[in-house]
């Protein structure tokens, strides 16, 4: 059963699914360069016959962006969040940073992003093989859409606590 999602994000979400299903169909390929080396040839780009046209989504504006590079044995999506303000800006930075440092508990995120976005994930043909395509585009969908939640309420609880304390230091 589908949860209902805001109507804001609902093409937006809606576009990504449908691409990220088309750009995940892999195949192991291994490089033409260099006899028993599989690489994901979206990183390192050595046979441009090989890399599709890259992918970029933006939801009504160019702040909130997601971007489908995709190849015959990997897929990198990389994720820019909208942010409304410097607050936002710096919780999304620091939760980003959180999440990269554990990088390896996710398996498909990147530790860096691509240059201009938040977030990246790298899907090789391994992943496509060993779990389920539609549970890896959930996944990643799901996460676009707590994180912007995610980052909408630290930035409320943090307000809450500076109100708290300004509260606390006018009284003295």
């Amino acid at each position: 059963q589908k949860q209902k999602m805001s109507t804001r994000q609902e093409p937006f979400i809606n576009c990504i699914r449908r691409t990220l299903e088309a750009a995940l169909c892999l195949r192991n390929f291994p490089s033409q360069i260099v006899e028993r080396y599989n690489k994901p040839e979206v990183e390192l780009g050595t046979s441009k016959e090989l890399l599709l046209y890259p992918v970029t989504l933006c939801n009504r504006d160019t702040e909130e962006a997601c971007k489908i590079e995709g190849s015959v044995n990997s897929t990198r999506v990389s994720i820019r969040f909208r942010k409304m303000d410097d607050i936002e800006r710096l919780l999304a930075k620091k939760y980003m940073r959180f999440l990269m440092q554990r990088a390896e508990n996710f398996y498909v995120l990147r530790r860096k992003p691509v240059e201009g976005f938040d977030i990246s994930f790298l899907i090789t043909n391994k992943h496509t093989e060993s779990m389920f395509k539609e549970k890896i585009v959930d996944f990643i969908l799901n996460f676009m859409k707590d994180i912007d939640k995610e980052i909408k309420d630290m930035k409320i609880h943090q307000s809450s606590r500076a109100h708290a304390v300004a509260r606390g230091y006018l009284k003295k």
